[in-house]
């Protein structure tokens, strides 16, 4: 499958579950001094994350050009990424793990029909500012298993 075809699957899912599209914003942040490249698919997102109101609501779906140059000397070999883009959909307030974990499932093992054995997640596993998301572990668990 080509990611013209994976990005199309991805934003028509998400539209069928009530998620407005929203166009990928520029590589090169507008009215943002704090960073010279957009780095990762949340970024344009931020006043939105952090509780302004988005024109197009509360269920919304992109995909986002981003940069990465942290490993700028490194780039030219198969391991270090610099231009990529980022499928994502993002709820303001909306819907919470459960709901986004179930439709990450599905949209992987119903729309691109991959096989749940081949499937890994993973899980914030904690530090000395905040504890291991059991939450987050425990939903995982729980889809995995209901859809086997």
């Amino acid at each position: 499958m080509k990611a013209i075809e994976i990005r199309n699957k991805f934003l028509n899912y998400f539209k069928e579950k009530g998620h407005h599209i929203i166009p990928s914003s520029p590589l090169i942040p507008e009215n943002d001094p704090s960073v010279l490249f957009t780095t990762a698919g949340m970024h344009p997102l931020v006043p939105y994350l952090l509780g302004e109101k988005h024109p197009e609501g509360t269920k919304l779906a992109d995909y986002q050009k981003c940069l990465r140059t942290v490993d700028i000397d490194e780039v030219g070999d198969n391991r270090h990424l610099t231009f990529f883009e980022m499928l994502g959909n993002w709820s303001l307030g909306d819907y919470f793990k459960k709901e986004s974990i179930s439709y990450s499932m599905e949209f992987l093992t119903k729309e691109l029909n991959i096989p749940i054995e081949k499937l890994s997640v993973t899980c914030f596993k904690g530090d000395s500012d905040a504890p291991r998301d059991e939450e987050t572990a425990e939903i995982w668990k729980s889809v995995r298993y209901a859809r086997r």
